[in-house]
C-alpha cells in the first residue's frame, strides 16, 4: 500500500509539477510573447521611441546604438519598421516566438524581465533566412 502512494504521488508531481513550480503553460507563453508584439506595435503606431526601446532585447538595443552611434531613442527613428497589422500567427520555439503580422515578421525572445523583440522589420526569403531591418547580433 505504501509503495503504491509514493508512485501515486510521483505520477501527481510529475503531472502537475511544471504547473506548481510556476512555470508557464504554452497558451500564457504564446499570450505573453503576442502582447509583447502588441505593445511594440502600438509604440510603433504612436511614434514612441522610448517605448520601442524599452520593448528590444538588450542585444538588439546595443547593436542599434553602436551601428548607429546614436542613442536607442534617436537610433530607432531611423529604422524603417513597417506597421505590423493583424497577427496572424505565433510559434513558440522554448524561450523564442515568431509573431506572423500582416505586413511584419517579429522574433522575440524571453527575459527575467519579459519577453522583448530581437528582430523587427523582417521578410521572408524563400530557402533563406528572414531579412530584417533591425536585429541583434
Amino acid at each position: 500500500m505504501r509503495k503504491a502512494l509514493r508512485i501515486g504521488t510521483l505520477t501527481l508531481l510529475v503531472l502537475f509539477g511544471p504547473a506548481l513550480a510556476g512555470c508557464g503553460s504554452v497558451g500564457e507563453r504564446r499570450s505573453d510573447a503576442e502582447s509583447a508584439a502588441a505593445g511594440f506595435e502600438r509604440s510603433l503606431r504612436a511614434d514612441d521611441p522610448n517605448g520601442l526601446c524599452t520593448a528590444l532585447a538588450p542585444e538588439t538595443r546595443s547593436e542599434l546604438e553602436e551601428s548607429e552611434k546614436a542613442s536607442c531613442e534617436k537610433a530607432i527613428a531611423s529604422q524603417e519598421i513597417p506597421l505590423g497589422g493583424t497577427t496572424h500567427r505565433v510559434d513558440l520555439y522554448g524561450r523564442q516566438a515568431r509573431i506572423v503580422l500582416d505586413a511584419d515578421t517579429l522574433f522575440l525572445s524571453l527575459f527575467p524581465d519579459g519577453w522583448k523583440v530581437v528582430a523587427a522589420g523582417c521578410t521572408p526569403r524563400p530557402g533563406r533566412p528572414y531579412q530584417c531591418t533591425l536585429q541583434g547580433g
